[in-house]
């Protein structure tokens, strides 16, 4: 059995999500895991497993759009911890003496890894946009390379790659692994219903998308995220809940949110057309959306303005169709474990071959 370093980034809850249910695969099957992340993602690990906290990377967003410069000073402003931090963490990793490193894009860990020539798996969904063919508008070229070389810089290439996807192209080289996303158990178990509201999925900082949806009064809304309470007309704020989350997305008639990977992964496995509010100047979230649409299961709404909701509502009956009609084939045909692939192939990566490759103590 090995002696594994996990690393998760704590932006939003997707990484942690996914982590959880690996590590507790990985710990099922006799290895040793020590989990390395930060805010959310570290409160939501660390409850569960054995978790080191670290500073990590934060992206500073206001009415859906990333602001690169408050980015930049608001990371910048937190270095100083960073440092102690990170020094702490490699006193605490070479006493672990891992024997190889997992990263959920986290790149301290990874880093680390290459500098003590550690075999290192990446096991996440940013890395198709590294190793897969996919199509993009040109007006997003820019943005594309952009975020393309920033995950080789935050990431050192490794030995190999675990993607997940919705959306499937070739694969670049034979580094990378494609395989569906993975769902929570709690996901996995539920049985989904249409019910009377539609979810919505925003922050705080989302404001106009809320004064927009009080024009569809004859429509019924869960909000989720903004930190609030109580009814404010046709829309229903509900506090931070992860069971009562999951039981508003079991049973809503379609999903309003940002283009975060889990959150459309999710809807899509149980039938839930989405309407995707991709963040202005995040490449990721512009691709997920685009390949939402390009499947069918929703729609990618560059702008949020009334048109886009009202073209979405008129065409909610037949992308509920589609998307329900796949999901319940997928259901059916498979999978009493929809992540009993991926685990498989960690579990092969995970043999004396892969893991003394240029490996070295720490």
């Amino acid at each position: 059995m090995s002696r594994i370093l996990y690393g998760v980034s704590g932006e939003g809850s997707g990484h942690s999500s996914r982590a959880t249910e690996m590590t507790r695969h990985l710990l099922s099957c006799g290895h040793e895991v020590r989990i390395v992340s930060y805010d959310r993602g570290y409160r939501n690990m660390s409850v569960e497993f054995d978790a080191i906290e670290i500073e990590g990377l934060h992206i500073v967003c206001d009415n859906n759009r990333v602001r690169p410069l408050k980015t930049v000073w608001h990371n910048l402003r937190r270095g100083g911890r960073a440092i102690r931090r990170l020094k702490a963490l490699r006193e605490q990793v070479r006493a672990f003496r891992p024997d190889c490193v997992i990263t959920d894009f986290e790149p301290t860990t990874a880093w680390l890894a290459w500098w003590w020539r550690l075999p290192l798996i990446s096991l996440d969904n940013q890395h198709r946009m590294r190793y897969m063919e996919f199509r993009s508008p040109a007006r997003l070229l820019l943005s594309r390379w952009i975020t393309v070389l920033l995950i080789r810089l935050m990431i050192p290439a490794p030995s190999a790659a675990l993607a997940t996807t919705y959306y499937y192209g070739e694969r670049k080289n034979d580094r990378i692994f494609l395989f569906p996303p993975i769902l929570r158990r709690e996901v996995l178990s539920c049985k989904p219903t249409i019910g009377t509201h539609h979810l919505v999925y925003v922050t705080s900082h989302f404001e106009h998308l809320l004064e927009l949806l009080k024009t569809f009064p004859e429509r019924q809304f869960v909000v989720y995220g903004c930190q609030r309470q109580g009814v404010d007309g046709n829309l229903s704020y509900r506090p931070f809940s992860t069971e009562g989350f999951l039981r508003d997305l079991e049973s809503c008639q379609s999903v309003l949110a940002t283009a975060g990977f889990t959150l459309i992964s999710e809807a899509i496995y149980l039938g839930k057309p989405y309407l995707a509010l991709p963040m202005a100047g995040q490449f990721e979230q512009q691709l997920n959306a685009i390949c939402l649409e390009e499947l069918g299961f929703g729609v990618n709404a560059r702008r949020a303005d009334r048109a886009a909701l009202s073209d979405f509502f008129e065409c909610l009956p037949a992308l509920q169709a589609r998307v329900a009609a796949y999901a319940a084939e997928h259901r059916l045909t498979g999978q009493r474990d929809a992540n009993a692939a991926i685990k498989r192939k960690l579990d092969m990566l995970l043999t004396e071959e892969l893991l003394t490759q240029d490996a070295q103590a720490c």
